[in-house]
């Protein structure tokens, strides 16, 4: 049996994603490798777009920020951020993106500004960078992120980055296009339904439904067809481990 932590599981399942001809606006971290990963075994042609206006970046090494000179190596080009975002995502160029953030909703709205009131927070959050942008103009967004119950309230305080706003229709409503695709934790897969709902597609191997429903923060529904996630092989994680991260930088599997 290859082992594997909840981290490589979630590198692993969101890698699957994506398709061998997608555009994708790649975040550093688990994102950033769940991108390399895909490349590596199922997806030679997906072109890979970071923040920081590298665009079709094939990385000799793990790059630690989106400003890692790393990125411009064996790089299709390069421009100024200003017109990545422009150009390629807010022109409709990009396919798909991955985000996290401190809240996530049924609707998978993402909340990363506060935490409590607006004008009196608990916690004031670094807010949305690009994640709004990403959010409202890529046609599927991926949320990777840890499961608890504090991180996915009902509803969101703060709609930093939209998911299907209160439904399918109320995102229709505002105009924004695609729309989220996928969460993944450390205990499930979560898809959404016709609604725009989020359900759970997959439980990963040892987890049980009371464990998703003790971290959720509202009754999330399960797929009548409930799965278990694929798990992964020994190829995968021998290219996580010696290759993509060889430090445990983001994987926390150095020795």
């Amino acid at each position: 049996m290859v082992e594997y932590t909840d981290t490589e599981l979630m590198i692993t399942r969101a890698a699957r994603e994506l398709k061998n001809d997608d555009t994708v606006l790649v975040g550093v971290g688990v994102p950033n490798l769940a991108c390399n990963y895909a490349k590596r075994r199922h997806a030679p042609d997906l072109e890979m777009v970071y923040e920081s206006g590298t665009i079709d970046s094939n990385p000799s090494k793990l790059p630690l920020s989106i400003g890692d000179p790393v990125l411009v190596t064996n790089a299709g080009g390069v421009v100024p951020m200003l017109q990545g975002f422009q150009h390629y995502l807010q022109g409709g160029h990009i396919d798909a993106g991955f985000l996290g953030g401190a809240q996530i909703d049924k609707y998978g709205n993402i909340n990363s500004t506060v935490i409590g009131d607006y004008d009196d927070p608990d916690v004031r959050l670094p807010g949305s960078g690009g994640a709004c942008d990403i959010a409202s103009n890529t046609d599927r967004t991926f949320i990777i992120t840890s499961h608890s119950e504090r991180r996915f309230p009902e509803e969101v305080d703060f709609v930093t980055s939209p998911g299907y706003v209160d439904g399918r229709e109320g995102r229709e409503e505002l105009g924004l296009r695609g729309g989220p695709e996928a969460v993944i934790t450390d205990k499930a897969v979560m898809k959404f339904d016709e609604g725009g709902e989020m359900y759970v597609e997959t439980l990963h191997p040892g987890v049980t439904r009371e464990d998703v429903l003790d971290a959720t923060g509202w009754e999330i529904s399960f797929a009548d067809d409930l799965g278990e996630t694929p798990t992964p092989d020994a190829e995968g994680i021998e290219l996580i481990r010696e290759d993509l991260d060889p430090d445990g930088v983001y994987t926390g599997t150095s020795d």
